[in-house]
Order: C-alpha cells, then sequence, then structure tokens
C-alpha cells in the first residue's frame, strides 16, 4: 500500500486494489472499517455512511473487488474466493482484524469471512443479507449474456417500489438511474459471476451457530431483492445478533442513508453484543 494517500491502492493477493478512504487519510493506528459493496456495483455505495465514519475516529477501507470499480485482476467466482480477498485486504491495510461491513453480496462476503477467518473481523454487519441468497433463472439468464435486462432487473429489485418517486439524497439524482448506470459500467462476466456465486452460497447452519462475534443485521421492510423476511431470519440463526428493520428497500444504504449511518453508528459504539 501507499500510506497517508486519498484514496488508497493495497496489494492484495498479488494485484492492485483501490479502496475509498471517506476524504481522510487512511491511519492504520485507528478503528478501521471495511465496506464491500454488492454485485455488479463499486465502493461508491458507501459514500455516504464510510465518509462519517472517517471524519468520526475511524479509518474507512470501501474496497473495489476484484474487476469492479478501479480495482484490476479478475472476478473472483464464490463467496469463498471473495472472503478469502476480504481477509487479505485486511493484512495489507496492516491491521491485525477491522469491523467488516457488507451488502448483499457483499453481506455474504462479509459473513464468510467471520467463518472463514474468524480472527480478522471484530464485528460484523449483514445488510440486504439472507440465506439462501437465490437468484431466480431469468436474472442469471440475463446477466449471462451481459443483457440491459440484467441491469434493469437489478436497478428495479434493489430499490423499494416507490423509489422512483423518492427524492434521492444527492441532488438532481434519481435513485434508479444512478444505479443502472453503475450496474452498466460493470466488466463483462462481472454481473453473473457475482449473482452466480450469491446463488450457489450455502454456509452449514451449525457454523453460523458458532459465531461468536458482535453481529448486527439491517433488514428493509420495502426489500424486493431477498424479501423483508429474510432478515430477521438470517438474526435468528447467528446467537445474540442485533436486527434492525429500516423503511427501506434492499439498497438501504442510498434509500435510507442516515438510517443505515445512525444504526451501525449505535452498533458500533455498543459496548458488546447486543448491547
Amino acid at each position: 500500500m501507499r500510506p497517508g494517500t486519498v484514496p488508497l491502492q493495497f496489494i492484495v493477493q498479488g494485484y492492485p486494489a483501490y479502496a475509498y478512504t471517506g476524504g481522510k487519510r487512511y491511519d492504520p493506528g485507528l478503528p478501521t472499517i471495511v465496506f464491500i459493496h454488492g454485485a455488479a456495483l463499486d465502493h461508491s455505495v458507501w459514500q455516504w455512511q464510510s465518509r462519517y465514519f472517517a471524519h468520526h475516529g475511524y479509518s474507512v477501507i470501501a474496497a473495489d473487488l476484484p474487476a469492479h470499480g478501479r480495482s484490476p485482476g479478475a472476478a473472483r467466482t464464490s463467496i469463498g474466493e471473495m472472503a478469502d480477498w476480504g481477509a487479505a485486504l485486511i493484512e495489507a491495510a496492516g491491521k491485525e482484524r477491522a469491523h467488516v461491513v457488507g451488502q448483499s453480496m457483499g453481506a455474504l462476503v462479509a459473513l464468510d469471512m467471520a467463518l472463514r477467518h474468524r480472527a480478522r473481523v471484530e464485528r460484523l454487519v449483514l445488510v440486504g443479507a439472507a440465506l439462501p441468497m437465490a437468484v431466480n433463472e431469468a436474472f442469471l439468464s440475463a446477466a449471462r449474456d451481459d443483457s440491459a435486462a440484467g441491469f434493469d432487473m437489478q436497478s428495479t429489485w434493489g430499490h423499494a417500489r416507490h423509489s422512483a418517486l423518492s427524492q434521492s439524497p444527492v441532488p438532481g439524482s434519481a435513485l434508479l438511474a444512478a444505479s443502472r448506470q453503475l450496474n452498466a459500467r460493470a466488466r463483462p462476466g462481472v454481473q453473473y459471476a457475482d449473482l452466480n456465486a450469491c446463488n450457489d452460497y450455502r454456509p452449514p447452519s451449525d457454523a453460523l451457530r458458532g459465531l461468536d462475534m458482535p453481529t448486527l443485521v439491517l433488514s428493509g421492510r420495502r426489500d424486493q431483492m431477498t424479501g423483508p423476511k429474510a432478515g430477521p431470519a438470517l438474526a435468528a440463526q447467528i446467537p445474540g445478533a442485533r436486527l434492525v428493520e429500516l423503511d427501506a428497500g434492499h439498497s438501504m444504504m442510498v434509500e435510507a442513508p442516515r438510517a443505515t449511518l445512525e444504526a451501525l453508528r449505535q452498533f458500533l459504539a455498543a459496548p458488546e453484543a447486543g448491547a
């Protein structure tokens, strides 16, 4: 890595990895939060939360997974491979462990990091997560063909039904249009690789019951992608997990950025799991 720069590039598994640091210089001496984006997205989906924490006592690493955003390399084809990459990122950042926050596919990556690399994860946040995270065949087929229909499906289902009529936190922009453009920038084959990895992921139930770290599950009451019942069901499988339900869809970090931030802030400030 190149310390003291904004943003950062770490060398992870032999390739550069881009990371947004929230507008502050990265300081490995501070508590660190790693943000992991969802399928065919990049670090920018965490802009609201990452910037706040970077200016309030944390170092932030909002990374682009390999082949996403500004990170080169080949797309990883399984959640386990992405989890191994995430653990290597924490090591490359000069940290023994970090708080890990993931959304959708990123939530599965964060969860698998906790299962496969327990020593690297201090606190775990799962946003818009489901187990299993089944992807319907029409969606997979469109993604396999790099069809515009696949990006349309992700943008539409990735937000609450009323999002087209909702005001965006960014003046002059629309939530669905911004999401659609971000998806369309994905490299060929990336959306399918990501969705297929989600569809295939099946961690053993006993492994979930063995998680022993503070865990927060953020669930959207208007989630069209994984459904509003998925978050509560997942939280029930993890001992001591805190469940917070927001009035938002699957992309709650951009649909309800303040509520998402407040839930994260309270959880990370809590003295112990379930506090």
